[in-house]
């Protein structure tokens, strides 16, 4: 075996001299990622101040938002808004466990709207807190109202519904609110329009005390988005009851998801929905709410479950995004729009 010859004195030295400076050159980059700021691209920044200047943010899917909570107003139109001649019977179902704090808020914004024919009914779980002292001054201005132990929200709502005989039928929970003339508003629209079998429309979200966060202003009904995700806002829908009762009511093994169940079966059931150009309900956000306590966790395998589902296969998080982009954007235009008074809800 040859052995190569030594390198030279003075290439030796500048081996390590060179060895030497990339070793310090490392250091000094490093030294400089933990200390130094990235700087976002140009174009990222324009259109980070674009977003900012224009308001051209996503509310759809938000419970918190910016700036301090506000008092909740709607537009007095609200208030006389009249019902239809022939006006149809309504069933609303309140399913309620243990929310006595919210609980006369929730009925006063039902009864208050004074609709000529409706079915209210509170089915409550055998709450111990405030709840029963609330439903007895409610009860003789109630169709039904009954406190005893069920199988959760789900059993709860078909329990209530099974005492009703409307033609138009919704349910709302017992912390959540119906906003002014909401009934008429709707009530009108599925007795000019006999062909639509849903209706559901924008939503406020409220806190704790009832005042304003903010609100979700929906772009027009998409069948295809609703596939990926539910929009839908639950307190502000209605459907008739022969779709009901075609798709055989709440699926009560569902926590969390059973309204997007719902409405999934109705939509393979064939029904057509609508998005109402008006404000229908408020979404409230507390610390006990279902939607803050189970999200991440039975919420997030109801709504794999649903999906797999839907689509016969397990899909990514990345295409849930990709088929959500669009309706995503026109949300933002809308929202934009109602925020500059182009569009009056």
């Amino acid at each position: 075996m040859t052995v190569p010859p030594p390198l030279p004195a003075d290439v030796e030295r500048r081996l390590a001299e060179l060895t030497r400076e990339r070793d310090e050159a490392r250091e000094e980059v490093a030294r400089l990622r933990a200390t130094v700021r990235p700087r976002l691209w140009l174009n990222t920044w324009l259109r980070h101040q674009a977003k900012t200047t224009l308001g051209l943010s996503m509310n759809i899917g938000r419970l918190n938002f910016p700036g301090a909570p506000r008092v909740l107003r709607v537009p007095n139109s609200y208030r006389r808004t009249p019902p239809p001649k022939n006006p149809p019977l309504i069933s609303i179902v309140t399913p309620s466990f243990n929310q006595g704090s919210y609980l006369e808020t929730t009925l006063g914004s039902v009864l208050s709207q004074n609709y000529p024919r409706l079915e209210y009914v509170v089915q409550d779980g055998g709450s111990t807190d405030g709840t029963p002292a609330v439903l007895d001054r409610f009860r003789d201005r109630l169709h039904h109202c009954e406190s005893q132990r069920d199988g959760g929200q789900g059993d709860a709502i078909n329990r209530g519904f099974a005492r009703t005989s409307g033609e138009i039928m919704a349910y709302l929970n017992s912390d959540d609110l119906l906003l002014p003339g909401a009934l008429n508003a709707v009530a009108a629209y599925f007795v000019a329009h006999p062909d639509v079998d849903v209706v559901y429309g924008h939503r406020v979200v409220i806190d704790r005390h009832g005042d304003e966060l903010g609100r979700w202003v929906l772009p027009s009904h998409d069948d295809e988005t609703l596939r990926w995700q539910d929009y839908i806002p639950q307190e502000t829908m209605f459907w008739r009851r022969q779709l009901w009762e075609r798709v055989g009511g709440i699926d009560a093994s569902f926590r969390f998801a059973l309204d997007w169940d719902l409405v999934l079966r109705f939509q393979v059931a064939g029904a057509k929905f609508h998005r109402l150009g008006r404000f229908l309900g408020a979404f409230r956000v507390h610390d006990t709410s279902k939607t803050v306590t189970v999200v991440q966790t039975q919420g997030a395998a109801e709504v794999s479950k649903l999906l797999h589902r839907t689509h016969g296969r397990d899909v990514t998080p990345l295409e849930v995004e990709e088929h959500l982009r669009g309706y995503r954007r026109r949300h933002v235009m809308y929202n934009v729009m109602y925020s500059l008074g182009l569009y009056r809800y």
